[in-house]
C-alpha cells in the first residue's frame, strides 16, 4: 500500500454520453481512463450526479490531474486525490489553482452507495454537502461482517440527523456561525460551533431515518465497501 503514495495520474476520456445521439439506444455512461504507474484503471461517471460528472469531464480535459498523486492512501478504506498541495507539486500555475476554489453542489441517490470500486467526490463538513471541486477518492474496503454493516446505519442516520439539524429554521443562528467560521478558516470557531449543534442534534427527530436496502448490503458483505459513508 506504501507504493500507491507515489503514483502519477493522467486521464483520458474515452465516451462521452453528453453528445448527441440520434439512435434509439441509450447513452452511455461517461468513462475515463485513469492511466498510473501501476497500471490503468476505467472510471465510470454516473449520469445519476451531473453536475459531478461534467464537473469531472471539463478537469479531464482541462489536464487538471495530469502528473498527480494520491495523496491519502488507508489500506482496507480508499485512496484519494486532488489535494491543493499536490498540485502545487505538480507544477500547476497558481491562477489555475486558485480557479478551483469552488464548491460542487450535493447529488444523492439512494442507488448509488460506497460497494468496493466506487468512485466519490471528496467534501469537507461544510453545511451545505457541497463536494471539493477536485478532490475524488476510490472504494477499497474488503467484505463487511453484518455488525460492521449496522453500525454504518447508525452513523449514516447521526449524520444525516445532525444535518437536518442543522438547517432548520430554528438553528439558523448556529449554521450562521458555522459559515462565518468557514470562511474565514476558523477552525476552533467551527469545531465549538460544530460540538454545539452536534448536541442540538441528538434530540431532533425531524428527518426520515435511512436505512441500507437489502441487496446493498448483500453487496457489502460479498463484495465490500464503506457503508457508513452512503447517504453523506
Amino acid at each position: 500500500m506504501h507504493l500507491l503514495r507515489t503514483l502519477t495520474i493522467s486521464l483520458l476520456i474515452t465516451s462521452c454520453s453528453s453528445s448527441k445521439d440520434t439512435s434509439d439506444e441509450p447513452s452511455k455512461p461517461v468513462q475515463v481512463v485513469l492511466n498510473t504507474t501501476m497500471g490503468p484503471i476505467t472510471l465510470e461517471l454516473s449520469d445519476k450526479t451531473p453536475l459531478h460528472r461534467d464537473n469531472f469531464v471539463k478537469l479531464v480535459n482541462d489536464d487538471m490531474y495530469d502528473s498527480i498523486i494520491f495523496h491519502r492512501v488507508l489500506e482496507g478504506f480508499v485512496v484519494q486525490a486532488g489535494e491543493f498541495d499536490s498540485l502545487r507539486q505538480a507544477n500547476l500555475d497558481s491562477s489555475v489553482i486558485e480557479s478551483l476554489d469552488y464548491q460542487v453542489p450535493a447529488e444523492f441517490d439512494t442507488t448509488l452507495f460506497h460497494k468496493r470500486g466506487a468512485l466519490g467526490a471528496a467534501r469537507d463538513g461544510n453545511p451545505e454537502r457541497a463536494s471539493s471541486s477536485i478532490q475524488f477518492y476510490i472504494v477499497q474496503s474488503g467484505p463487511q461482517p453484518d455488525s460492521m454493516i449496522v453500525k454504518g446505519e447508525k452513523r449514516i442516520n447521526g449524520w444525516l440527523q445532525q444535518h437536518y439539524a442543522t438547517q432548520a429554521p430554528e438553528n439558523k443562528m448556529w449554521l450562521d456561525s458555522l459559515n462565518f467560521a468557514l470562511e474565514k478558516d476558523d477552525y476552533k470557531l467551527f469545531g465549538g460551533v460544530y460540538d454545539t449543534l452536534s448536541k442540538i442534534a441528538k434530540d431532533f427527530e425531524d428527518y426520515e431515518p435511512y436505512s441500507i436496502p437489502e441487496y446493498q448490503k448483500e453487496i457489502y458483505r460479498t463484495t465490500g465497501g464503506t457503508p457508513h459513508l452512503d447517504q453523506n
